[in-house]
């Protein structure tokens, strides 16, 4: 057990301020980042060895499997079991660092053919989310018949209600499998910017493709030549290849000189 009041003393804070400061910092609450360090701990154990699960969550503070499968399914919306049958990438959380970035990409600009995907629009929040359940239920390989192929993750800003639109397929010239509730989603051509982010590890997957996204957004497009031009912004990658890599493709144009 970690009482705020013990960690609040420790770092020279009320807890009240202790809390406002570490939201600031960290954007989620102590409570939050504790949770989510736990479950990230123990997804990483559950990859290192074959002893139950249940056991190892114990040793991370969960008193019960229950408590433990509740937890999970809020974080990631599958099941533990599902996520160790399909091993697929998750969200995880390290250890806050706080130190200057010095991440840098340079992306391939090249004009693209307009395509049509095949696959599900997103009924969760968060597109990692929807990525878990997309892997842990094979719907990629439903879709292509059988075939390992390329997989498509497409993100829209829906203006009239204020939200991100996210969608997840293949390219409809693979897709000769069972599309029964799938729609298709035609992907202008024109001029991309395309990164490919470092190869890394399954535990640190997802992290390093949210920190390309905030590296594109944040520092290369207002210092580039180029603007958004409000199309389709996509990733692409083959969960089964466990190249843990992918591209992120974003549509530009030229700014006004």
């Amino acid at each position: 057990d970690l009482p705020l009041a013990d960690i609040a003393k420790a770092a020279g804070y009320s807890p009240y301020h202790f809390q406002r400061v570490f939201k600031e910092a960290v954007h989620m609450s102590p409570a939050d980042y504790i949770r989510k360090r736990r479950i990230s701990e123990i997804v990483r154990k559950i990859d290192e060895c074959i002893r139950p699960i249940s056991e190892i969550a114990f040793e991370y503070g969960f008193n019960s499997k229950e408590n433990f499968t509740r937890a999970f399914m809020a974080e990631h919306h599958i099941l533990p079991t599902e996520y160790k049958a399909a091993s697929n990438s998750l969200k995880l959380y390290d250890r806050v660092v706080f130190t200057p970035s010095d991440y840098s990409l340079e992306p391939e600009i090249t004009e693209l053919e307009t395509f049509t995907l095949v696959g599900y629009h997103s009924d969760e929040k968060h597109a990692p989310n929807f990525w878990n359940k997309y892997n842990a239920k094979n719907w990629s390989v439903k879709l292509s018949g059988g075939i390992v192929c390329e997989d498509y993750g497409v993100s829209s800003w829906n203006i009239e209600e204020n939200r991100v639109e996210y969608f997840i397929g293949i390219d409809k010239e693979n897709a000769n499998g069972d599309t029964s509730g799938a729609s298709e989603l035609i992907i202008p051509g024109g001029l991309y910017a395309v990164f490919q982010t470092p190869v890394t590890t399954h535990f640190d997957f997802v992290y390093t493709i949210h920190r390309t996204w905030e590296y594109i957004k944040n520092e290369w497009l207002p210092g580039s030549l180029y603007t958004h031009t409000g199309g389709y912004d996509f990733e692409s990658y083959v969960e089964k290849s466990r190249v843990f890599s992918e591209k992120i493709h974003i549509p530009i144009k030229l700014k006004e000189q």
